[in-house]
């Protein structure tokens, strides 16, 4: 099934772009700004539902076309599955309330140099990667309780026992994909019960066991944002200056269920 219009959820800041150019083919940019102001620009078929009615599950095959502005852009952009674990979603035109949860996540993500997304110390934490979170089912009363804790990582030297906590409730999985993000590649992640196998123009360049075991959401976004906690240094997020603009464009996105 290829998503349509009725699938696609709008997500943007102001002046950002989202421009559907044909079936399955979407143009996503962000304004150039030298300001540290956050700018979005993404898609995802989840809208009003709560996580529990996420549409889609495995075995799932989705499958796309992508090309970028440039090599490196400042903050994050990516496509795949996840289950928008934040506790709500400001959408600039209503808010969607969800309770905080640990992260379910199968995409194609790229990261800046400014980022530091591994709990692990052997996975690659910024960069262009295939990867998946996989995370053990915690009640959410738990995690209200436990989540102001995470406000310690802000403190310097306390993001390693953090991180090793985190790998605890939190299992991971990631590869560095080397390719010119800027010309058109075929990109596919073959999502099963078990497994998650990427590829990359039908090279298979990364298979993990570590696979979402819950109901997800298709996200397709490019934004500004960074965030890191590396092992020897305190929580870091915020915003980055884009001087250009920065734009994705998408085509053939597809998404089949694997029976």
């Amino acid at each position: 099934m290829s998503p349509g219009n009725e699938l696609v959820n709008i997500t943007k800041s102001p002046a950002a772009l989202v421009s559907q150019l044909g079936q399955g083919s979407w143009h996503l940019e962000i304004p150039a700004n030298t300001r540290r102001v956050y700018r979005l620009a993404q898609l995802d078929d989840h809208g009003l539902l709560q996580r529990r009615n996420f549409p889609w599950q495995a075995p799932l095959i989705l499958s796309l076309q992508a090309r970028l502005s440039s090599q490196e852009l400042p903050g994050t952009w990516g496509f795949g599955l996840w289950n928008d674990p934040f506790s709500f979603l400001l959408n600039y035109n209503r808010i969607v309330f969800r309770f905080p949860t640990l992260p379910e996540a199968a995409w194609f993500f790229h990261a800046s140099p400014h980022n530091y997304l591994s709990f692990r110390d052997d996975l690659p934490a910024n960069g262009f990667l295939a990867a998946t979170f996989s995370s053990k089912k915690v009640a959410t009363a738990w995690l209200a309780l436990i989540s102001p804790i995470l406000a310690l990582a802000l403190i310097p030297k306390t993001a390693s026992p953090i991180r090793k906590a985190l790998r605890r409730l939190i299992r991971q999985d990631a590869h560095q994909v080397y390719t010119n993000v800027t010309e058109w590649h075929a990109y596919r992640m073959d999502w099963e019960v078990d497994q998650v196998r990427f590829f990359l123009d039908g090279v298979e360049i990364m298979h993990t066991s570590v696979a979402p075991r819950r109901p997800l959401c298709l996200v397709i976004w490019i934004d500004n944002q960074y965030a890191a906690l590396p092992p020897s240094a305190r929580l870091r997020y915020g915003t980055l200056p884009n001087p250009e603009p920065a734009w994705m464009e998408i085509r053939e996105l597809s998404l089949e269920e694997n029976a």
